[in-house]
């Protein structure tokens, strides 16, 4: 007859579902019933990512037919307990060495520009002095190789301390990581959330990203297991969500940022961007026809109590850049690229007001566009 105590024996070494402490020693196994041949067992997992939790049930399952009986049946009722205060942040992973901050540009809907909101604004922050990379996190539909003309290009390695790393692909000073460097351009990702979000964290814990300023994640359209995934692998300085101004996208942009605000996320939202804002028709420039409606990003940022970090204008132009590999950001002057410009200058800004908040470690000198102010950011 199996009793409750050679239960909890056999699974006396199986870990949580984080990876972080063993189960039983962490008071997270929580019910054991034996009736004759069948095994129920109430376990509490400390991550609410899917594949980790599907982890811990295989892992328990194994341990229970090996150290026992293989024709027990066994059903495992998988919990996920709500934080004990509201307050409570989540448990983020092990920061990248030398990145000073990650941010996360994301957007409910697709085909809203988010891709070309984060390249022009890698390039305006390279600009302004800072070190820059980006992670491609789009993986069933990568930009960047394309956006800054390195489709042909491939991540090489590197060896640091013994260790083998991928080394990114580099275009204007910006270090790039995509799935696109990877795979055939007439060839489909087609993988599963826990196949994803692995490939995610090898490129973003396995390449050599040296020292960094900012490292930009271009998260894919919508909310799912990729975006909780990737924003628990590493602390998450803060996100950004871009939408245009029509209402279905202002609806799922409502939802990206609810996202981040979520107990099991946790991201502070510091700021949104209306793209697409107006048209201005080249012979009429001082014009401007609102395709999509008028100011809606900027209604929505104020509702939610968020940063409006600016607009960007429906110019031919930057659709015409972003196809050819060279972001518009890299004009020498004119109305786009200042657009641009503002649109990093107040994520900069908003980012330095947030981060006043917290314990002074070091200073990094910023560096603005010619005609702004040098400031201080905190981090």
């Amino acid at each position: 007859m199996v009793t409750k105590q050679q239960i909890e024996t056999a699974v006396d070494a199986v870990v949580n579902a984080s990876g972080n402490g063993l189960l039983v020693a962490s008071k997270n196994l929580r019910n054991v019933q034996v009736m004759g041949n069948e095994v129920i067992i109430d376990v509490v997992s400390d991550s609410p990512v899917m594949h980790k939790k599907k982890t811990l049930e295989v892992a328990l399952l194994k341990a229970i037919h090996a150290r026992i009986d293989p024709k027990l049946q066994i059903t495992v009722n998988m919990l996920v307990e709500a934080p004990a205060k509201a307050d409570d942040q989540v448990i983020k992973g092990k920061a990248i060495d030398g990145i000073k901050h990650v941010i996360a540009i994301a957007s409910g809907k697709g085909g809203v520009g988010k891709s070309t909101v984060t390249a022009n604004m890698a390039i305006a922050l390279r600009d302004m002095g800072f070190k820059v990379g980006i992670l491609d996190a789009d993986i069933y539909g990568p930009s960047m190789p394309i956006m800054f003309d390195v489709m042909t290009e491939r991540p090489g390695g590197i060896e640091i301390n013994g260790v083998r790393k991928m080394d990114p692909v580099i275009a204007y000073g910006i270090k790039i990581m995509s799935v696109g460097f990877f795979s055939g351009s007439n060839q489909a990702v087609v993988w599963r959330g826990p196949m994803a979000s692995k490939a995610l964290n090898q490129m973003l814990h396995e390449s050599h990203w040296g020292d960094l300023d900012f490292l930009l994640l271009d998260l894919p359209p919508g909310t799912g297991d990729i975006h909780l995934s990737i924003v628990q692998s590493l602390p998450v300085t803060g996100a950004i969500v871009v939408s245009t101004p029509q209402a279905v996208a202002l609806a799922d942009a409502r939802k990206g940022v609810a996202m981040f605000n979520m107990s099991a996320i946790n991201v502070p939202v510091i700021g949104m961007v209306e793209n697409m804002a107006y048209f201005t028709p080249e012979e009429l420039p001082d014009n401007k026809y609102y395709l999509f409606g008028q100011e809606g990003v900027q209604r929505l940022a104020a509702q939610m109590k968020v940063d409006f970090l600016g607009e960007i204008p429906l110019v031919q132009g930057i659709r015409e850049a972003g196809d050819v590999g060279r972001p518009a950001a890299l004009q020498a002057e004119g109305p786009v690229k200042q657009a641009f410009v503002d649109m990093t200058v107040n994520m900069v800004s908003s980012l330095a007001n947030r981060v006043t908040q917290l314990p002074e470690t070091e200073s990094v000198r910023i560096t603005t566009m010619a005609g702004c102010s040098t400031r201080k950011l905190k981090v």
